[in-house]
């Protein structure tokens, strides 16, 4: 069983213990950073020079140790979602992070959403000056094996002209580019989604890539802090397919008209990630 070293998420993140203070102020010049190394592994920031538009192509690479894992952006039951922030004096502002598809971890009772193998976060963000500029960013996470152990960073990054080459960032972020979900498709989509009056149950009907017989893996992520992933009434007939999601206690008065969900589905080797909008 796993030992968490919280009594909740809002607890998680703010305990931070000594080992979450290595790496703390770390400071490089340069489009790669050091790496910060903490027990369970270690990450370091990679990042591009801004583009003619100000816009800036980065990445937190984080490489857990054998036996270790962290966590995608709704972790699963105890874990806690990476967290990475840009100091307002830089001038940049994080636009958005982007995950790759994560794997279901079962640890006994314990089911985590997550990478057990390393794994790069595209950051994409925009600097509000034309020429060079200096990325001052902390990250947080959490890396987890039978304790859970809060992991932060802080990075500095001098990031020049945008005309130098850089194979070794470009290749870096081209590669968690390419392990990112796709977007819908006519031959990979939700068809139709509905959820039961008293919220318990979300019915979907999904065409999928291949015409195959196997039970696709499926995340639905609801309010911030909410997975759901137990699938009911499964049916298969060649790529058509649709399921039951089991929906636990929703937060108390939530109202769900007009709010998005989103969906993730992997299939084989192919994943697909899209919203699912509430009248």
């Amino acid at each position: 069983m796993r030992v968490i070293l919280s009594l909740g998420r809002a607890v998680f993140i703010a305990v931070i213990s000594a080992a979450s203070l290595v790496g703390l102020l770390r400071q490089v010049h340069a489009e790669m950073s050091g790496w910060a190394e903490n027990e369970g592994g270690r990450m370091r920031l990679v990042a591009l020079p801004p583009d003619a538009d100000g816009h800036i192509r980065a990445g937190l690479q984080i490489e857990p140790k054998p036996g270790w894992i962290t966590y995608w952006r709704e972790p699963g039951s105890n874990g806690i979602p990476p967290q990475i922030s840009v100091a307002p004096q830089s001038g940049v502002k994080l636009d958005a992070i982007s995950y790759p598809v994560p794997k279901h971890i079962f640890n006994g009772k314990v089911e985590d959403i997550g990478y057990a193998a390393p794994v790069t976060l595209p950051l994409s963000l925009t600097a509000s000056k034309v020429g060079p500029v200096v990325l001052d960013a902390t990250a947080f996470i959490g890396i987890c094996k039978d304790i859970c152990i809060p992991f932060q960073a802080q990075f500095s990054l001098k990031l020049g002209a945008s005309a130098q080459s850089h194979p070794q960032e470009e290749t870096i972020l081209q590669s968690a580019a390419a392990r990112l979900p796709e977007a819908p498709s006519a031959d990979f989509d939700i068809l139709a989604h509905s959820l039961s009056p008293d919220r318990k149950q979300l019915a979907l009907k999904i065409t999928l890539p291949e015409a195959e017989s196997g039970t696709p893996d499926i995340v639905v992520t609801g309010p911030s802090g909410y997975a759901f992933t137990k699938q009911m009434n499964v049916a298969r007939s060649g790529k058509a397919y649709s399921a039951d999601i089991a929906i636990g206690k929703l937060p108390k008065n939530y109202d769900i008209r007009g709010k998005q969900w989103g969906v993730l589905i992997i299939d084989g080797a192919r994943a697909m990630e899209s919203t699912l909008a509430f009248d």
